[in-house]
C-alpha cells in the first residue's frame, strides 16, 4: 500500500514537472541566449582595447541595476495575465497589456533620465578619461533602445501569461545573430561603417531591442493564436486602476530583485580589499553560478504562470501543488549543477584562466557554490510561486532582511573582520540566500493554505 502511494506521488510529481519544464525550457534557453549576447559584447570589446573593455564593464555595472529594477516591475504583468487567463477574462487581459505598454514608456523615460548623463558619476569615481568617455557614450547609445526593450517585456509577459513561451526564445536567437553581425560592423568598422569600439556594441544592442520588439508586435497582431484577444484591442489613455495593480505587485518585485543583485554587487566591490587574485577568483565563480542560475530562473517564471493560471481558475489545491512541485524541481535541477561543481571544479575553472592562484581560489569558491546552488534554486522557485499568487510585498521585506540585514553583515564579519577572506564572504552569501529560501517557501505554505481555507478548491 505504501509503495503504491509513493509511486502515485512520484508519478504525479513527474507529470507536473514535465508540464513546468515544457513551459519553462524555452524561457531558460532565451535567458541563456540573452546572457550570451552580453558575453559576446564583452569578448569583442576585449579585442578592441583594454579601455573599451573597461568602459563596457563600467557601463554595464551602471545599467544592470536600473534595468533589473524595471524588469522586476514589468514581470508583475505576467502573473496578472496568468490569473486573468485562468479566469477566462480576455478583455481585462488586453486592458492590462495596453496599460503595461504605457507604463513601459514611463519606465523607459525614467531609465533614460538616470543613464543618459553619467559623466558626473564617472568623474566622481575617478576613472581615466578614455574609459569614462567609452562608458558614457555606450550608455547614451543604449538609451535609444530603452522604449523598445521595456515594451518588448510587456508583450513577452502577455505571451508567457498565456503559456506561449517559444516566440521569445526564437527572437532571442535571431537577436543574438544580429548582435554578432552588428558588433562586427560597428565595433571594428566593417561593411562601410565607422569603427566605434565598445560604443558600437551599445548601438547594436539598441538595434536588437527594436528588432525584437517590432517582430514580437507583428506576431501578436497577426498570429491566429491571439485572434480572440485582438477584438478587445482599442486605444485607451493611462488608467490608474490597472496601473496601480501592476505597480502594487511590480514595485516590490523590482526592488526585491534589486536587493539580491545589489548584494552581489557590494560583495564584488568588497572583494577588492583582498587583491586582484580574489577579484578574479570571485568573478570566475560568480560567472559560472550566474549562468547556471538561468535554469531555475526560467523555471521560476513557468511556476509563476502555472500557479497564476490555477489560482485564476479557482483551483487553489492545484495551485498549491504546482508551487510545491516547482520548488522541488528547482532544487533537484540545481542539485545536478551542484554535483557538477563538486566533481569537475578544475575543468570548469580551467575554461576561464590559467593563473594558478586564481584557479585555486575559484575552485574553493565553486565548492561553496555547490551549496549556493541549492539555496538559490529553492528561493527563486518559491519566489516564482509567490508571484503567481500576486504576493510580492512580504517577500521584499524578507529579502531586505535576509540579504542586507543578515547576509551582507555576516559576509563582512567573517570575510573581513575575522579575516577568512573571499571564502568567508561567500559564507555570508550562502547564509543570506538560505534564510530567504526557507522564508519564501514557508510564506508560500502559509498563503496557499489560507486560500484553501477561505475558498476550498474543486
Amino acid at each position: 500500500m505504501k509503495q503504491s502511494i509513493l509511486l502515485t506521488r512520484i508519478t504525479k510529481f513527474l507529470q507536473e514537472s514535465a508540464q513546468t519544464l515544457k513551459l519553462g525550457l524555452p524561457v531558460i534557453i532565451a535567458q541563456l541566449l540573452q546572457t550570451l549576447m552580453q558575453f559576446v559584447d564583452t569578448v569583442m570589446a576585449g579585442h578592441v582595447s583594454s579601455q573599451d573593455l573597461a568602459g563596457l564593464a563600467i557601463a554595464t555595472a551602471l545599467y544592470h541595476p536600473v534595468f533589473l529594477l524595471m524588469l522586476g516591475i514589468l514581470i508583475a504583468l505576467g502573473s496578472i495575465v496568468a490569473q486573468l487567463y485562468g479566469a477566462e477574462k480576455p478583455a481585462e487581459i488586453m486592458q492590462n497589456v495596453i496599460q503595461g505598454l504605457w507604463l513601459s514608456l514611463v519606465l523607459a523615460m525614467l531609465s533614460i533620465v538616470i543613464l543618459a548623463n553619467p559623466e558626473f558619476i564617472l568623474h566622481a569615481m575617478g576613472y581615466e578619461e578614455k574609459v569614462s568617455q567609452v562608458a558614457g557614450d555606450y550608455l547614451k547609445a543604449l538609451c535609444w533602445g530603452m522604449p523598445a526593450v521595456y515594451a518588448y517585456l510587456v508583450l513577452r509577459m502577455f505571451n508567457e501569461g498565456l503559456s506561449v513561451t517559444r516566440p521569445n526564445m526564437y527572437l532571442s536567437l535571431l537577436g543574438l545573430g544580429i548582435n554578432i553581425v552588428g558588433n562586427y560592423a560597428l565595433m571594428f568598422g566593417h561593411f562601410g561603417f565607422p569603427a566605434l569600439g565598445a560604443v558600437g556594441a551599445g548601438w547594436t544592442t539598441s538595434m536588437v531591442h527594436w528588432f525584437m520588439f517590432s517582430a514580437m508586435l507583428i506576431f501578436c497582431l497577426r498570429a491566429s493564436l491571439f485572434e480572440s484577444y485582438r477584438k478587445f484591442l482599442s486605444f485607451s489613455w493611462p488608467n490608474w486602476f490597472n496601473l496601480r495593480e501592476i505597480l502594487r505587485i511590480g514595485l516590490p518585485s523590482g526592488f526585491s530583485l534589486a536587493a539580491e543583485v545589489g548584494l552581489f554587487a557590494v560583495v564584488s566591490l568588497l572583494m577588492a580589499t583582498f587583491g586582484v587574485t580574489a577579484i578574479a577568483g570571485h568573478q570566475v565563480a560568480i560567472n559560472v553560478a550566474s549562468i547556471t542560475f538561468m535554469v531555475p530562473l526560467g523555471l521560476s517564471m513557468a511556476i509563476t504562470i502555472r500557479v497564476g493560471q490555477a489560482k485564476g481558475r479557482g483551483h487553489f489545491q492545484e495551485a498549491r501543488y504546482i508551487g510545491y512541485a516547482g520548488i522541488l524541481l528547482c532544487i533537484l535541477v540545481m542539485s545536478i549543477t551542484a554535483l557538477t561543481f563538486i566533481i569537475f571544479p578544475k575543468l570548469i575553472v580551467g575554461l576561464y584562466t590559467n593563473d594558478e592562484a586564481v584557479r585555486i581560489l575559484a575552485v574553493q569558491l565553486l565548492y561553496m557554490a555547490a551549496v549556493f546552488q541549492l539555496s538559490d534554486g529553492m528561493q527563486v522557485g518559491a519566489m516564482g510561486a509567490l508571484r503567481g499568487l500576486k504576493d510580492t510585498r512580504v517577500p521584499l521585506i524578507a529579502n531586505l532582511f535576509a540579504y542586507w540585514g543578515f547576509g551582507l553583515p555576516l559576509a563582512y564579519l567573517i570575510g573581513i573582520s575575522y579575516n577568512y577572506g573571499p571564502v568567508g564572504m561567500w559564507g555570508g552569501l550562502i547564509a543570506g540566500l538560505s534564510i530567504a529560501a526557507v522564508f519564501h517557501t514557508w510564506r508560500f505554505r502559509i498563503l496557499s493554505r489560507r486560500f484553501l481555507i477561505v475558498s476550498p478548491s474543486i
